[in-house]
């Protein structure tokens, strides 16, 4: 008896570990289908509330298309982006440095960026060159797309 429940021990724990190298597989194909095809961005997002308290930062990926960039969380399964900002009538209304444990929490030498879209707002973290290709993104816009680039003093 003793031998079946270690037969079945080491059955359930191959199931796991399979479950687990198939999760990470699935993971690293939508990470490359997200990047494949160029327009996409490594960047972290989290959505301020209402009275301007930040949530957690979230790991994603910034695709542009067209006049959107939709934001895909890098540890998730979902096919559809889990932000959807729109590049009409967005304002840009901070930019800063991280700061205190934040720094630790997101890429070296991050950026971030305080962003309004219509009711939503969130900053986004990036690199140099994301925040320069994002900000070539907004000023790209076509004629009259109201794109306000420049925070309020």
């Amino acid at each position: 008896m003793g031998g079946h429940l270690a037969l079945d021990a080491s059955a359930a724990l191959a199931v796991v570990v399979l479950l687990v190298v198939l999760a990470i597989a699935l993971l690293a194909v939508r990470r490359r289908l997200l990047v494949h095809g160029g327009g996409a961005v490594e960047c972290s997002l989290r959505v301020l509330d209402g009275d301007g308290v930040p949530g957690p930062w979230r790991l994603g990926i910034g695709r542009y298309k067209g006049d959107v960039l939709h934001w895909h969380r890098v540890f998730g399964f979902r096919s559809r982006p889990r932000q959807v900002i729109h590049r009409r009538g967005l304002v840009v209304s901070n930019r800063r440095r991280p700061e205190g444990a934040e720094a630790e929490r997101l890429q070296p030498e991050a950026s971030i960026i305080e962003v309004r879209d219509a009711g939503l707002t969130v900053e986004l973290a990036m690199s140099a060159a994301a925040l320069t290709g994002f900000l070539a993104w907004l000023e790209a816009a076509p004629p009259g797309f109201p794109v306000d680039l420049h925070p309020p003093e």
